[in-house]
């Protein structure tokens, strides 16, 4: 494990976002539709494997032909550049990035990313290195490609906001100024899946620590709502980095995909076949992570009903806890105990996600068509 994993993704104190931003230059997309070796449409074609690692079967997943709404994606600390502030290359760790956590809703949207120039793992090793100015240009990047995606692409459509871990300390500011206060713009908005990233409410309530308007989703049917957790597997420590904050009169949303309002339910895994990208810090976290990955025809692996979750409070923390089921693994926490699974965020649900999405997008569209 390189010498930096130990910060791996981000921690909370490690992006402080500011509300003034400076100018971004032109947008780098990592996704966007037509765009050539884009890593958010790959083949969507799945093996279904028992959490044992038994092969059941292979389906063909489609496509929509012309998918009506839109994803936005953020994703999290991933950078390997030996500095602390990512330029805008497009990475191998960025493309694996985007096929783990934003590639299967593809099915149903279609999927913008931009490269934005966030602090690396290497800067998070070393937060004296990091300074304000690279902390509003990570933030101006994400807001100026928001921006130009309204203007140029949008062109009234719905959109899904997607994002975890650094991405969605990102998306926690991006929604306030660009969404929460805007009706207009806050009618186009199907949902808001922002993971491992300490969403504010007020104590007790549904919203109005991070968002005035944009609340908790309780219902598959609920619109212009926000899903966010993060993963435990075990104990939550007292040490722990996600779930917890100080700030009076707030605590941190957990939200259960799989039970919007509340209880415990299964989860569905879905990750892709192949690893991800060798060689970078993210790649070696998530191949010790535990799962049970076989040699398989599909471009994607989904384990159903192999972990129950349910949303806890424990030592001041919220967050989503998982038990395996059917003897799955235990997974490992990385890369350390009091970061939980924060690399599993995206994918342990990700087939609860992924339909909750498809079901949130079908909504919206059937209100959209009634207008």
């Amino acid at each position: 494990m390189k010498r930096y994993a130990v910060a791996a993704l981000v921690a909370a104190a490690a992006l402080c976002c500011v509300s003034a931003a400076p100018a971004s230059a032109k947008t780098v997309w990592l996704c966007k539709p037509g765009q050539k070796k884009d890593p958010c449409t790959p083949s969507l074609t799945t093996t279904h494997i028992t959490p044992t690692g038994e092969v059941l079967r292979t389906e063909r997943v489609k496509r929509v032909a012309r998918p009506k709404v839109d994803c936005f994606y953020v994703y999290p600390t991933v950078s390997d550049d030996r500095k602390p502030q990512a330029d805008r290359s497009i990475d191998p760790e960025m493309r694996s990035i985007a096929l783990y956590q934003a590639a299967r809703y593809s099915r149903d949207c279609r999927v913008f990313a931009p490269a934005y120039r966030q602090i690396t793992l290497q800067g998070l090793l070393n937060p004296e290195t990091i300074t304000p100015k690279m902390q509003e240009t990570a933030y101006a990047d994400v807001r100026a490609a928001w921006r130009e995606y309204m203007a140029k692409y949008n062109k009234g459509r719905g959109v899904l906001l997607l994002s975890h871990s650094q991405g969605t300390f990102v998306a926690r500011q991006l929604i306030p100024d660009e969404i929460d206060r805007k009706p207009a713009v806050r009618r186009r908005l199907i949902a808001a899946y922002l993971l491992g990233g300490n969403v504010l409410v007020k104590k007790d309530s549904d919203r109005g620590g991070d968002f005035r308007n944009v609340r908790a989703c309780k219902s598959a049917s609920q619109l212009g709502c926000v899903v966010a957790y993060s993963i435990y597997g075990g104990p939550v420590p007292e040490d722990t980095r996600f779930g917890k904050t100080t700030e009076a009169g707030r605590e941190v949303l957990c939200t259960n995909p799989a039970a919007l309002r509340g209880g415990s339910a299964n989860i569905d895994s879905i990750q892709p076949s192949e690893p991800f990208a060798p060689n970078t810090t993210i790649g070696g976290l998530t191949a010790g992570l535990g799962y049970v990955t076989p040699d398989v025809p599909g471009a994607w692996i989904e384990v159903d009903n192999a972990y129950r979750a349910r949303c806890v409070s424990e030592n001041g923390a919220n967050v989503l806890q998982t038990t395996p089921l059917n003897g799955a693994p235990t997974l490992r926490p990385l890369p350390a105990e009091n970061w939980g699974l924060h690399l599993t965020d995206a994918n342990l649900p990700l087939g609860n996600l992924a339909e909750l999405a498809k079901r949130q997008i079908a909504v919206y569209e059937k209100e959209q068509d009634a207008e």
